[in-house]
């Protein structure tokens, strides 16, 4: 993931931000080399594949997002950035239950995550608004979700955005409202994302 992080210039976990600081620069043996400068479809390419990095999922599932998002009011950037984030595991991640988006995954997958009282193994899955999203009650006692309940990843992670209400101790959190793109904590430029697809 460090690899990955130098390559798209931003880092996408807290190991690789200490790596970043280091080598803020490309890997590979010409890395440091002064760069040409970019197509302008390489650099639309580049700014899609940073939001995927954000989210870790893969292109098919990026695309989908994209002719949905496209489909619907609004403008097509935010409206992708809005439907990733009302994923589980994204929301697992923003609520502090993990601390970087693939462990978000892991904890749905092995269904450790309920929503409304169900258990879910989807990441995938599309919280909606006033749905709850809980640590199962015999998950809470793992180390990893002691370690979150106990404000572990406050360090890595940036604040609760607003469409959440969190209970941290009591690891469960709901989505209060649709999230908004200015709220999300994603670095991307949307539009250049949008440009690439529509190409």
């Amino acid at each position: 993931m460090t690899r990955v992080s130098r390559a798209l210039g931003m880092p996408l976990t807290p190991k690789a931000e200490k790596y970043f600081e280091r080598r803020p620069y490309p890997p590979g043996e010409h890395g440091r080399a002064r760069r040409r400068n970019d197509s302008d479809y390489s650099v639309r390419l580049k700014e899609k594949q940073r939001l995927r990095a954000q989210y870790g999922i893969r292109e098919a599932q990026m695309l989908k997002i994209y002719k949905e998002s496209s489909r619907l009011s609004g403008l097509t950037g935010e409206t992708m950035v809005e439907l990733l984030e009302s994923r589980l595991d994204a929301l697992v991640l923003r609520s502090g239950f993990a601390r970087t988006i693939a462990q978000a995954r892991q904890f749905v997958v092995h269904r450790h995550i309920t929503v409304d009282g169900q258990r879910v193994d989807r990441p995938s899955f599309r919280v909606k608004e006033g749905q709850t999203i809980q640590v199962h009650d015999r998950s809470a006692t793992m180390d990893p979700f002691q370690v979150a309940a106990a404000g572990g990843h406050k360090d890595v992670l940036p604040a609760v955005p607003g469409y959440l209400n969190v209970n941290l101790e009591g690891l469960q959190a709901t989505l209060l409202r649709r999230p908004k793109r200015e709220e999300v904590p994603v670095t991307v430029d949307v539009q250049l994302v949008v440009e690439h697809y529509s190409r």
